[in-house]
């Protein structure tokens, strides 16, 4: 019978495509992951893995197996979340959240979680939306905090509060920019923008409320972070489009940085909390999604005072 532990390490091998590097990410020998590969084609009657010098690859048994593991090993996770949560928000919970979100939300909304549910032990892991929906469909996240629209795998979205993109820019440039009418997104020149690199959602928002596609020969793409960005543009190196979620921090560390609001109807991302649909909705759920919407309302009041 297969086990497992087996369904484990022959995930970790097809990831890795090496034996040392599989049998160091499952934390056992590479002589006792072999051992376990081989046991699972002994019991399957056939050759998952074709061992090459350099290199592993599956037959095409294996990749019949490798997808109906991921399916297993999903379930089995979900299962234990459901256990887990089932009392509310005590035990272990583990939460995504993407980078242009996380440093932002979480210092206001842990302290409220932390004084909510004294028992929950908390993980969090940063990441962008792609790696995050894929990680809660397959169970190694019980929820992640992303910004919509963007597609969710069908996974549940709970909206928890708006945030506003803001023109962000030096003073000097900011201030010509106000002494005409407001300009609206589509107004803007691709050749001024700065955006985030490849994979992070915020860029591909700020380019379609502009009317604009992803290419390097029409807008700036290769920032790391909005720090990074806030930094640049502060400094006269172009514009950019900051999340309101984000205006109190980066005016506080970037001063010279200056910014505006749009026309109406003001371009905008919806942060949701989702998860599993096959998750039993429980009271974590909800609990979870009221402490982080009072935690960015907080901070949206903030940057409305500010800007």
């Amino acid at each position: 019978m297969l086990t497992l532990r087996q369904m484990t390490y022959f995930v970790a091998l097809a990831e890795q495509r090496s034996f040392s590097a599989a049998a160091e990410v499952v934390h056992v020998t590479q002589p006792a992951l072999s051992q376990q590969i081989k046991e699972m084609e002994a019991t399957l009657g056939t050759r998952l893995v074709e061992r090459l010098p350099r290199d592993i690859r599956l037959t095409r048994a294996g990749q019949v197996v490798l997808e109906r593991c991921h399916e297993i090993l999903a379930m089995t996770r979900n299962l234990e979340a459901e256990i887990r949560l089932s009392k509310g928000l005590t035990g272990r919970l583990t939460l995504g959240v993407i980078p242009t979100i996380a440093p932002y939300l979480l210092p206001r909304a842990l302290t409220r979680i932390k004084s909510a549910a004294l028992d929950l032990d908390m993980r969090v892991r940063e990441a962008q939306t792609a790696e995050l929906v894929s990680s809660v469909q397959n169970g190694k996240l019980d929820a992640a905090v992303i910004a919509l629209p963007h597609d969710t795998g069908g996974l549940m979205a709970q909206p928890l509060f708006t945030d506003h993109f803001l023109l962000a820019g030096s003073q000097s440039r900011i201030e010509a920019l106000t002494a005409q009418s407001a300009p609206r997104p589509t107004d803007l020149s691709p050749d001024a923008l700065l955006l985030l690199d490849e994979g992070h959602c915020l860029a591909d928002q700020a380019l379609d409320v502009c009317g604009l596609k992803r290419t390097r020969q029409t807008v700036d793409l290769g920032a790391s972070s909005l720090a990074t960005l806030c930094g640049l543009v502060a400094q006269g190196f172009g514009l950019t489009f900051l999340p309101e979620i984000a205006l109190c921090s980066e005016m506080a560390a970037s001063p010279d940085m200056a910014v505006l609001r749009f026309p109406e109807p003001q371009p905008e991302r919806t942060v949701a909390l989702v998860r599993r649909q096959s998750t039993e909705v429980k009271t974590w759920f909800s609990e979870l999604a009221v402490l982080l919407t009072e935690a960015g309302e907080e901070l949206m009041v903030a940057a409305r005072a500010r800007a």
